[in-house]
C-alpha cells in the first residue's frame, strides 16, 4: 500500500511499515551493530529493545510501530530509526515514504551514515572513535570517544560543530593542549573556508562561516588573513581533565559519497599516553556534565535543529 493523502494529512502505510521494520530488525545480528550476542539469545536478529536503544527511543513506542499502532513518527524519529537499523540511503528514503514523509534531499547536508562506515565504527570499542561530517558536526561517538572529547552529540544546530564551539565557547578548548590553540584555530578556519568555497554561498558550510564571522573577532581576523590549506598534524595533544596529557595519533577513514569521516584516536603501545588511554577506558564517561552553548541557528531552523535541511 502506498501512503495517500486525506485532506492535507498524509496517511502512513502501517502494514508496510511494520513489515519493513520487522524484516530489517531480524536481518541484523548483534555483532553487526557492536552489541554482544550473549549465551541465551533466541531472537532472530535484533530484539525490539535493542533497535529502540540504537534509535534513541522507547521500546514501547518502537514496538507499537511494529504492531501497526502508535502515532505517526516525526521526521527526526524516522531518521533515528533509519540510522539505528543501519539502512542504506535508498532504504532510508523508502522508510520515510512508508511513514508518510517526503525523503530528505540528498546532498552536502545529508547526515545519514552509510552502513559500511557504521559497521567499521561499531567494531571500535577499545579506542576512541567518532564520525563527523564535512563541517565538523559530530554524528556518532563511541563510549571512549565521548570520554575523550565530551559528549559532543548532545549539541544541536551549529553547536554540533567543533568549529562553532571553538570560537563561541571557551570550554571547547580546554581538552586540547594550550600550546596548540592558535594552530587549531587556524586549521578550523582553513577548513571552513575550503568547504564553504566548495559548496557555495547558499550551503550549510557558508552559513556556518557567516555566523562565525559575525560573532567571533578571532574567526574574523583569521578569515581575513586568507590563509589556506593548513594541514592537520598526525598527532593531536589532548589535555584531559581526569587522566592528564594525551598524545594520540588521529587516523581518518572518509566516505566520499556522504563526505563523512571516521576519526580513530590511538596511542603508541607502551607509552604513557597508552597507559592513560587505558585508564580512561576504565573511568569511562564519569566526567563532568557539559553545558551546550546557546546556538541561535536552532531557532532559525527549528524544524530539524539542523541548518542544512530546511529554509
Amino acid at each position: 500500500m502506498i501512503p495517500y493523502r486525506k485532506g492535507n494529512a498524509i496517511v502512513i502505510d502501517r502494514t508496510g511499515l511494520a513489515d519493513f521494520l520487522r524484516r530489517h530488525r531480524e536481518a541484523l545480528q548483534p555483532e553487526d551493530v557492536g552489541l554482544p550476542r550473549g549465551d541465551r539469545r533466541r531472537a532472530r536478529g535484533l530484539r525490539r529493545e535493542e533497535v529502540a536503544s540504537l534509535s534513541h527511543m522507547s521500546t514501547v513506542y518502537y514496538a507499537r510501530l511494529e504492531r501497526q499502532r502508535g502515532s505517526q513518527p516525526s521526521v527526526r524519529m524516522v531518521a533515528a530509526i533509519a540510522q539505528g537499523l543501519h539502512l542504506t540511503l535508498d532504504e532510508r528514503d523508502h522508510l520515510f515514504v512508508l511513514t508518510g514523509h517526503n525523503p530528505p534531499a540528498r546532498g552536502e547536508a545529508d547526515d545519514h551514515i552509510r552502513p559500511g562506515l557504521l559497521h567499521v565504527f561499531d567494531r571500535l570499542s577499545d579506542t576512541p572513535a567518532e564520525i563527523v561530517n564535512e563541517i565538523g558536526m559530530t554524528l556518532r561517538q563511541n563510549v571512549l570517544g565521548a570520554a575523550l572529547t565530551g559528549d559532543t552529540t548532545s549539541y544541536t544546530g551549529f553547536a554540533r560543530s567543533l568549529a562553532y564551539r571553538w570560537f563561541t565557547d571557551p570550554e571547547a578548548r580546554q581538552r586540547y593542549r594550550q600550546d596548540d590553540h592558535t594552530y587549531l584555530a587556524r586549521l578550523l578556519v582553513s577548513r571552513a573556508r575550503t568547504v564553504a568555497a566548495l559548496r557555495g554561498s547558499g550551503s550549510r558550510a557558508a552559513r556556518l562561516a557567516n555566523l562565525l564571522f559575525a560573532r567571533s573577532p578571532e574567526f574574523r581576523k583569521l578569515w581575513n588573513s586568507h590563509e589556506r590549506s593548513v594541514q592537520q598534524n598526525d598527532i593531536i595533544y589532548f589535555a584531559h581533565p581526569q587522566v592528564g596529557a594525551l598524545e594520540l595519533c588521529c587516523q581518518q577513514l572518509i566516505d566520499p559519497r556522504q563526505n563523512h569521516s571516521l576519526l580513530v584516536y590511538t596511542a603508541t603501545p607502551c607509552s604513557e599516553s597508552h597507559d592513560r588511554l587505558h585508564l580512561l577506558s576504565v573511568i569511562g564517561t564519569q566526567v563532568f556534565p557539559q553545558s551546550s552553548p546557546q546556538d541561535e541557528s536552532r531557532y532559525i531552523f527549528p524544524e530539524w535543529d539542523d541548518p542544512g535541511t530546511s529554509e
